[in-house]
């Protein structure tokens, strides 16, 4: 058996879809509301014209692969918020409980055995159990999408890799307040992942057929 080298290991291993996650960080309809859109029309217009259709390609093809999909969206487990994290209570950040805006974007909606994961703070890993299943789900590469680049996804990005997983982020599928806060974040956090497009990550899937890559 050839001994254990961290030395030789690069990130660019073969994505073997039984061991591969996707995971879709808040892309939910809090991010898409009227006064949202008005307040950040930069943002609402990266999701709508890149982030949204990169993210349906993204789910067409790794489901096609034979990939776990997961979302996360933050939403409080209370209507009044009480139990969210001391940092979104200062921030004014509140899905309640089973409302609308906690509901994912109809047009990258889960299937109806995807996991949803509801969290109150801007890292899934600090306040879902997403690592205990993961693990459990066999999952070794996780591939991250979503908003904001520069904060929930970020923190997705670094959380995981530091809990061991080889992570890799779907750039074109994400975005933030403006382009140059995305771009940043993806230049700094790319010590932490693979940053790729979804075409260059679906490319990497074996089992993805043609026609889904280029969707």
């Amino acid at each position: 058996m050839t001994a254990f080298d961290p030395l030789r290991m690069k990130r660019d291993k073969p994505l073997d879809p039984a061991v591969t996650a996707v995971l879709i960080v808040d892309a939910q309809n809090a991010e898409i509301d009227e006064p949202y859109r008005s307040a950040h029309p930069a943002y609402w217009q990266a999701i709508q014209e890149r982030a949204l259709p990169a993210m349906r390609q993204l789910l067409e093809g790794s489901r096609a692969a034979g990939c776990e999909v997961l979302y996360t969206v933050i939403e409080a487990l209370t209507r009044d918020g009480r139990d969210r994290s001391l940092d979104h209570k200062l921030s004014g950040i509140l899905v309640p409980r089973g409302s609308p805006g906690a509901k994912v974007i109809a047009e990258v909606a889960p299937r109806d055995d995807e996991i949803v994961l509801p969290k109150t703070s801007s890292g899934v890993f600090n306040s879902t159990n997403i690592d205990y299943l993961l693990r459990n789900l066999g999952v070794e590469n996780l591939i991250v999408a979503g908003f904001l680049t520069d904060q929930c996804v970020d923190m997705a990005v670094r959380d995981a890799a530091d809990r061991g997983y080889y992570v890799v982020c779907a750039a074109d599928a994400c975005a933030s307040h403006s382009e140059e806060r995305h771009e940043t974040a993806l230049e700094a956090f790319g010590g932490y992942c693979r940053v790729q497009t979804v075409a260059e990550i679906l490319s990497d899937l074996p089992s993805v057929p043609e026609a889904a890559v280029a969707l």
